[in-house]
């Protein structure tokens, strides 16, 4: 397999995860992952216009990166439109369990930036911090607010947890 891989994939500084925590999930189930939504988890997401990765928003904690990361992610891009260095803007991060940082992190802007995507990927992940942890403190994401979420959406309305840094102040931190 490694051999197949090193032919295809591999290239200068690429690092293959193999069980990212190091150990085997046990107990498994409900004590390292839980979540049942009851809904069709693609209406989450815009009704599908956002691209998503299927885990499910509903019944995760913040340490959860299917539910917290996106919200994150969607904060981060409403900061990138509201700096006016984009019209239209889609973050995508991609993570490794046992691994807080992401793997991957690009910003897309559909042709709508004012800058390179590369420039404003490097702008993003160095302003924002998407491990876990700092997602859960930014957005204050340990306070009671998902009943609201669960019953009625997680996005288009008015937040109740979202931090918010203004178009300026976003300008002047990158």
């Amino acid at each position: 397999m490694l051999n197949t891989q090193s032919q295809l994939l591999v290239k200068e500084g690429y690092i293959l995860h193999v069980n990212g925590t190091g150990r085997f999930a046990d107990p498994g189930g409900p004590y390292a992952d839980a979540g049942i939504t009851g809904r069709k988890i693609v209406v989450d997401p815009y009704g599908g216009m956002a691209r998503h990765g299927g885990g499910a928003f509903s019944g995760k904690d913040p340490t959860k990166v299917d539910r917290s990361a996106t919200y994150y992610t969607r904060w981060a891009a409403k900061h990138v439109v509201a700096a006016g260095l984009a019209t239209r803007c889609e973050i995508q991060v991609a993570y490794v369990i046992g691994v807080a940082a992401p793997v991957s992190l690009r910003v897309e802007t559909f042709g709508k930036g004012t800058i390179s995507e590369e420039e404003l990927t490097e702008r993003v992940s160095r302003v924002f911090d998407f491990r876990p942890a700092a997602i859960s403190r930014d957005l204050k994401l340990h306070r009671p607010l998902y009943s609201a979420t669960s019953a009625g959406g997680h996005f288009g309305r008015p937040p109740t947890s979202e931090g918010h840094l203004s178009g300026k102040d976003w300008i002047n931190h990158v």
